[in-house]
């Protein structure tokens, strides 16, 4: 025999239809899709300052040392050396060697600027071929100063990076590759 299902009461109808009908869910009920827009913009903003500044991180350097208090420990030196002394001012370059400051033209000892600047690709410019021509003959003078690598390079405060940079290149070495005075220390003029 067949079974008859049993007749709901109103209560039982009433509570069925109830939780059956659709209703409009509240904002935090909602279990919709994430909106990632907003992570994806500040993603993106941070990969862009990253591939801005990548450029600054691997930038050319060269190494240098800084300038010693008193010489080496305060000690004189005990072989005879040039004490090569570089000063880039506004208009050229000033040179100091052991005999005092070097005459303008490199030529001899003397006071003023050994290179003013010069009249280069028609613009008035820095001398660098002529400051690499200078610390060729200064380091040939004397057969004690063959060995010497080591020139100290001073800057009046308003002379350009680029000024100090081209500087250093012009007195590490000639154009033909010889080796002048690879290492550049930072110094005051004495």
């Amino acid at each position: 025999m067949a079974e008859t299902p049993e007749k709901l009461s109103a209560a039982q109808r009433s509570k069925i239809r109830r939780l059956s009908a659709t209703r409009e869910l509240a904002p935090d009920e909602e279990g919709g899709e994430l909106n990632i827009v907003p992570f994806l913009d500040i993603i993106m903003n941070v990969l862009m300052f990253v591939l801005a500044t990548v450029s600054v991180t691997f930038t050319s350097s060269f190494d240098t040392a800084p300038p010693r208090r008193g010489g080496a420990q305060g000690r004189p030196p005990t072989t005879v050396s040039l004490g090569l002394t570089v000063i880039v001012v506004p208009d050229g370059f000033s040179i100091k060697a052991r005999g005092g400051n070097v005459g303008p033209g490199c030529s001899d000892v003397g006071t003023g600027l050994a290179l003013s600047k010069a009249n280069l690709n028609g613009k008035q410019d820095y001398d660098y071929p002529g400051l690499t021509a200078c610390a060729r003959k200064l380091k040939g003078l004397s057969e004690d100063f063959k060995g010497e690598t080591q020139v100290a390079l001073t800057a009046n405060a308003e002379i350009p990076y680029q000024v100090v940079v081209s500087t250093i290149d012009a007195l590490r070495k000639t154009d033909d590759g010889e080796e002048l005075f690879p290492e550049v220390n930072f110094g005051v003029a004495k």
